[in-house]
């Protein structure tokens, strides 16, 4: 079974509960590792500054604390495997859905399931809608 490095876990410790419960649940199914949660001012602007947001600090779901969002990737990180994200991306929803929490996921930012109709696609990130 798959397990979460102290560095993910470190990570995911300064998100809010609810996106806790759902990755320490993937996790046990589904390997991936957590690269952001919290994120302060200098991180968020250079993400911003990268295009890896459309936010400047303090208007990401990062910048709060708890944070409301978490970047996670599949693991092993393959970022020309699209499909694995997508794969992912269901298998989290899922999971989050049987524990009555709704999240949005980077890559379908509506929430009307439909992934063709995006502007921006990240991936890798979640929030807490709510």
């Amino acid at each position: 079974m798959p397990k979460f490095s102290q560095s993910s876990l470190d990570k995911l410790a300064t998100c809010d509960r609810r996106l806790q419960q759902v990755f320490n649940e993937a996790i046990k199914h589904f390997d991936c590792t957590v690269t952001e949660g919290h994120r302060g001012e200098e991180a968020q602007n250079r993400a911003f500054a990268e295009g890896k947001s459309k936010l400047k600090f303090p208007f990401g779901n990062h910048n709060s604390m708890p944070s409301k969002a978490v970047d996670v990737y599949p693991y092993p990180i393959d970022m020309n495997d699209t499909k694995r994200f997508y794969y992912f991306a269901g298998f989290v929803m899922g999971i989050a859905t049987s524990m009555g929490i709704k999240l949005r996921f980077g890559g379908d930012w509506d929430g009307d399931t439909q992934i063709n109709d995006q502007k921006f696609n990240d991936l890798v990130h979640w929030e807490i809608v709510g």
